[in-house]
């Protein structure tokens, strides 16, 4: 391995960014919960796109913790691009499916407006 390929993280760099990460996972839950329990307050059926918003949103924050997590584990910079490149291809697919859900919500909802 090329000694320019490596990533020499000290492990305690490592462990401070883990826990950053760990931190705004928690931030970020206390804020989903927030949230949800403010979708909750909407009846149906104007609450399902909201539902599944959030539902979507909260999907692809933990991705983003997952492939945070992933990263700091790299043990080159070879590694870390793949992993850089597997989370895109994987969050591409993901969207694109999302819009599909998203777009057959916004429809059905649409169905149930008062003319």
């Amino acid at each position: 391995m090329s000694p320019t390929t490596m990533m020499e993280v000290p492990q305690q760099v490592r462990a401070f960014a883990g826990s950053s990460v760990d931190q705004a996972e928690k931030a970020f839950a206390a804020f989903l919960d927030a949230a949800a329990k403010s979708v909750a307050l909407i009846p149906p059926p104007a609450s399902e796109v909201p539902k599944q918003m959030l539902s979507m949103t909260e999907q692809n924050i933990k991705a983003s913790f997952d492939h945070a997590r992933k990263l700091l584990q790299a043990a080159d910079l070879q590694e870390f691009a793949q992993i850089q490149s597997d989370f895109l291809k994987t969050q591409l697919a993901t969207a694109a499916e999302q819009m599909k859900t998203f777009g057959a919500k916004i429809t059905e909802s649409a169905k149930h407006l008062p003319a």
